[in-house]
């Protein structure tokens, strides 16, 4: 069977399954209210019968079932449609999820339960933890040291101007909101996307010339800056959220400095650890070792990043850069799988499902304010403009700076997770991240990703084009 004819059946039998899925859901009422198991519900209550409880707990149960389904069948069925057209998957998972999440504005309340749904919403916050897990793992820490000053200063401008433009963008849009929620929006425009940059590079073969080498290098330096800020900036609105707006320097100062300290200690003392920890794990030959070592890693330093009031994502990031093939060389020897191929299949199934649930909670009936769609297209313009800004810091000669710009611009998969923080964060009895302000990040992550393929595609051809009239013309000369 032909390719093209493949994946039009792929497609369309996809499409099938989606649709019964959704039909098998208006055949499962959510109920009223759905952050607590029906289990819960019948503890607290002594007038209900074990029977009926064991029935809300199946019915519940039904409920995460169908949604995972739908989920995950819109997730691939929307990855496979937008990399038909040369765009990262991830904005497939996120298209189909606004959908899923606005099908009430057609009179379809079935999947509502979607949006506050505590299983979903859990397995969604393990899943951004496996993503940055991986990232982690495809980064290096001796890389990037390595990677030049081109690629820091271009990192340390296109962390600083982004963030400065979207705290002021945010005070002129939003004058009611609080200084920490224009500080927070300023933060979801600091970090690029280091996979959609990769992808596209990969996809047009330019990964080994060297404005690329600059792009990565600064893109995964100002993702670890941008990790940094978010930890700093959350831990402020948490301490201002128990103390009340008046929060000292010497504070903010000592949040920030618990966040650079705990990558640094958990990098120093976790690279001399693992190694120790990996060499006694594969003494047990049992199976999935290597996994459930690497698995445990990972969530402890989750957990310790989360009591110390830092992101979870902040220490599965560090857990990522820690690990080292090296580390885990004995189980390798015995033929083992990496520990990149081994949560392949996990992070399949959990990251969608992040993604799907971070466009569910998109409520397109905030588009209805032209102010909030001004400020998204204004967000947008922003985000695209700061990362711009940061071209002017490479320092070689002779390269392609509008490209290195360019290659900055998508905020992917990083943007979401910085938006969805802020969603769940409170200040002064309401979420830093209000549903409408969320609807204009979402946006502008949209449309930064989408406008990086093609661009980078030109920019970096016309680039060429300018080498080799340059190399023409100095062959002319020797001549």
């Amino acid at each position: 069977m032909k390719p093209r004819i493949f994946r039009f059946h792929f497609l369309v039998r996809s499409g099938l399954l989606l649709g019964l899925a959704l039909f098998s859901g208006l055949h499962l009422d959510p109920g009223p209210t759905w952050d607590c198991p029906a289990v819960v519900s019948a503890a607290e209550s002594p007038s209900t019968s074990s029977s009926d409880a064991g029935t809300g707990h199946t019915k519940s149960a039904s409920l995460v079932l169908i949604a995972l389904v739908v989920i995950l069948l819109s997730a691939k069925l929307g990855g496979a449609l937008l990399e038909r057209f040369r765009q990262p998957a991830v904005l497939g998972e996120l298209i189909c999820g606004v959908i899923l999440g606005n099908l009430s504005l057609l009179g379809f309340h079935a999947l509502d339960y979607l949006k506050s749904n505590e299983v979903i919403i859990i397995l969604a916050e393990i899943g951004v933890i496996f993503l940055l897990f991986e990232v982690g793992l495809e980064s290096n820490v001796r890389e990037m040291l390595e990677v030049g000053l081109s690629s820091f200063l271009v990192a340390l401008v296109g962390v600083i101007l982004p963030m400065l433009l979207g705290w002021g963008l945010s005070a002129w849009f939003l004058p009611q909101a609080g200084t920490l929620v224009h500080v927070f929006i300023g933060a979801t425009l600091c970090a690029t996307s280091v996979g959609i940059t990769a992808r596209v590079l990969k996809d047009l073969g330019k990964t080994s010339a060297k404005e690329s080498r600059i792009i990565l290098g600064a893109a995964v330096i100002d993702d670890v800056m941008g990790l940094v800020i978010l930890a700093a900036v959350t831990g402020i609105i948490k301490a201002a959220a128990r103390g009340g707006e008046g929060i000292s320097v010497v504070s903010i100062g000592f949040i920030i400095l618990k966040a650079i300290a705990f990558l640094v200690i958990a990098l120093w003392i976790g690279s001399r650890l693992s190694p120790k920890l990996f060499s006694l794990a594969s003494r047990l030959n049992v199976r999935g070792m290597l996994l459930t070592t690497s698995l445990c890693f990972c969530f402890f330093l989750s957990f310790l990043a989360s009591q110390i009031e830092l992101a979870a994502i902040v220490g599965a990031f560090a857990a990522g850069l820690i690990l080292d093939p090296v580390h885990y060389s004995n189980f390798r020897e015995r033929g083992e799988h990496s520990i990149e191929e081994l949560l392949h299949p996990i992070s399949s199934f959990l990251v969608p499902i992040f993604f799907v649930l971070m466009g569910v909670r998109v409520d397109l009936r905030t588009f209805a304010d032209p102010s909030i769609l001004g400020f998204a297209l204004a967000l947008t313009a922003v985000a695209i403009l700061g990362k711009q800004a940061c071209a002017l810091a490479v320092v070689e000669r002779g390269l392609d700076r509008l490209s290195v710009g360019i290659g900055m611009i998508p905020r992917g998969e990083v943007g979401l997770i910085f938006a969805s923080i802020g969603a769940s964060l409170m200040l002064g009895g309401s979420p830093v991240i209000s549903s409408s302000t969320y609807s204009a990040v979402v946006i502008m992550v949209i449309l930064t990703t989408l406008v990086t393929p093609p661009l980078l595609k030109v920019s970096l051809t016309r680039g060429d084009r300018k080498k080799k009239l340059r190399d023409e013309a100095r062959t002319t000369v020797v001549r």
